[in-house]
C-alpha cells in the first residue's frame, strides 16, 4: 500500500518533527533539502538564511504555519512569538553559562 500524502509536508513531516526535536538547524536543513517550503514561505533567501544562523526556532515555526494554510494569521503569529522567545532564551542561556565558566 502506498502512503498518502497528507498536508503539504507529505510523507517526511514526521521525520523532519524528530529532526526540529533535536536541532532545529538539522530540521530547517531537511526542509530545504527535500522539499521548496522555504522558498514558498520566504520572498528571498536571506531571510531563511539568517534564521538558520540567528533565530532557528522563530524561521522553523513560520515555515511550518506558513505552509499549513499559505500563511500566518491568528493563533499562529502565539506560535511564531514562542518560537521567537525560545530563541532569546538560547541566546540568554549561552551569555549566562559563559559568564559562569569565567568567574
Amino acid at each position: 500500500m502506498r502512503p498518502t500524502r497528507t498536508g503539504s509536508f507529505g510523507v517526511i513531516g514526521c521525520l523532519v518533527l524528530l529532526f526540529a526535536l533535536i536541532s532545529p538547524r538539522l530540521a530547517l536543513f531537511a526542509i530545504w533539502l527535500f522539499s521548496d517550503l522555504l522558498s514558498r514561505s520566504f520572498d528571498s533567501w536571506i531571510v531563511p538564511f539568517l534564521g538558520f544562523f540567528l533565530l532557528p526556532w522563530t524561521t522553523l515555526a513560520y515555515a511550518v504555519l506558513w505552509a499549513s494554510s499559505n500563511g500566518v494569521s491568528g493563533f499562529e503569529w502565539f506560535i511564531v512569538v514562542l518560537a521567537f522567545l525560545v530563541d532569546l532564551g538560547a541566546f540568554a542561556g549561552g551569555g549566562r553559562r559563559r559568564r559562569a565558566q569565567t568567574a
